[in-house]
């Protein structure tokens, strides 16, 4: 088994799913005792999330490679950044270890095809749903048209990601207001959402749409597992 090198702390609230995730995964597929071998780098979000707010990109990538670096230090055989909006600086890491990188948006857009699937909506962090990094490659890489909520509507869901669930918040409203804007989506042509922010899936499940759902926590766990457990 391969030992998986995990960046996270953005927030940790996530992290902890995909430690669970990939535990769990790696159980269920060798049985009896079987854990994962993985190292854990957990950064201190309000960092990262200050650099985001001011646009200080370069920055955030320095602390992440540094990050991915220890990890390649201790034995780590692959990264994974745990959050969506954090690869927008997946090339930097890439390039400063010789590691292979394992991409969300990769892992869930093939996700998506296999599913047979060609318009998806996308909810995420404002820089997620707007910024080329993510929307782009899904649309270049992978031929998928890609929705984004209105204005007002991407506001409220980056809201909710920062004032709620990396907090550990849950709310029932914030919940109602996730599927009316998963509704919208769908009514504009999406077959199915991206939960496209790590914290999502704690708040709406499958329960909450009329289309599948595609949790990218869940979907990036598993493909790390695959990573792992392959000859």
């Amino acid at each position: 088994m391969k030992t998986i090198g995990l960046i996270g702390g953005m927030s940790w609230e996530s992290s902890l799913e995909y430690y669970r995730l990939i535990n769990q995964e790696v159980k269920a597929r060798l049985g009896g005792l079987h854990s994962a071998r993985c190292l854990l780098f957990s950064l201190d979000f309000e960092e990262i999330e200050r650099c985001q707010q001011q646009g200080d990109w370069d920055g955030a990538a320095q602390i992440l490679a540094s990050a991915a670096q220890s990890l390649a230090s201790g034995g780590a055989d692959c990264i994974v950044i745990c959050t969506n909006t954090m690869h927008r600086v997946a090339p930097q890491v890439a390039e400063s270890v010789t590691l292979p990188l394992i991409h969300i948006a990769d892992a869930t857009a093939q996700r998506i095809r296999k599913a047979g699937l060609a318009t998806i909506g996308l909810l995420g962090t404002v820089y997620t749903m707007e910024q080329d990094f993510y929307t782009g490659r899904l649309e270049d890489r992978y031929a998928l048209n890609v929705l984004i909520p209105d204005k007002s509507d991407r506001l409220l869901v980056n809201r909710v990601i920062y004032d709620e669930l990396v907090l550990g918040e849950i709310r029932s409203d914030s919940r109602r207001a996730y599927a009316q804007i998963m509704d919208s989506l769908v009514d504009r042509g999406a077959e199915g959402i991206i939960l496209g922010c790590t914290e999502i899936g704690l708040l709406v499940g499958p329960e909450d749409s009329r289309v599948p759902l595609f949790d990218t926590t869940r979907i990036h766990a598993h493909s790390a597992v695959d990573f792992a457990l392959r000859d």
